[in-house]
């Protein structure tokens, strides 16, 4: 049995971003559950994934180009697993070291710079480690850190596989 080109292979992963997001927007709108600032970023991460993996199931670039794609892939997906250790780390916190709860983003849009709204972002806030919802014993951010290290795999598997093929074909 033979392992699908890389084409193929770009599109189901971008199916699975596609699964991911559906996911959050269904916890979000049909559960309730309210993004923190890190989930916020973890689905801009996500989307972005989605977006550059389709665009490399489109361009179907041959070797070097998929070489090139899953190097950004690892980056955006390393990117991905430092935001959702992040997020595991505040949720592992004891109560009284959690920070403070920040608020609402759209009030920090407008109130504050887009420096220090990234900066809250990203840091994460109390609202970052209540623990929402749990599946088989994992959190959400557990089940977006395994997502994002699969997706690290893939790229890591399509690097190396690029490589192979061009040293058979050149």
């Amino acid at each position: 049995m033979s392992i699908p080109r890389s084409r193929i292979l770009f599109l189901l992963a971008m199916l699975g971003c596609v699964g991911l997001i559906g996911s959050a927007l269904v916890m979000e709108h049909m559960m309730g559950l309210e993004p923190c600032p890190l989930c916020i970023m973890q689905r801009i991460v996500v989307i972005a994934l989605g977006v550059l993996f389709l665009v490399a199931a489109l361009h179907n670039p041959g070797g070097t180009g998929y070489r090139r794609y899953a190097f950004i892939g690892l980056l955006t997906a390393g990117s991905g697993v430092a935001l959702s250790l992040r997020q595991l780390w505040l949720q592992s916190l004891p109560p009284e070291e959690v920070p403070a709860c920040a608020p609402p983003l759209d009030y920090m849009l407008e109130s504050f710079p887009l420096t220090e709204v990234l900066e809250f972002m990203l840091s994460g806030t109390g609202d970052c480690a209540e623990v929402q919802w749990v599946f088989l014993g994992l959190s959400i951010p557990a089940w977006t850190l395994i997502c994002f290290s699969l997706f690290t795999l893939f790229s890591l598997y399509e690097l190396f596989r690029a490589r192979q093929r061009e040293r058979l074909f050149s």
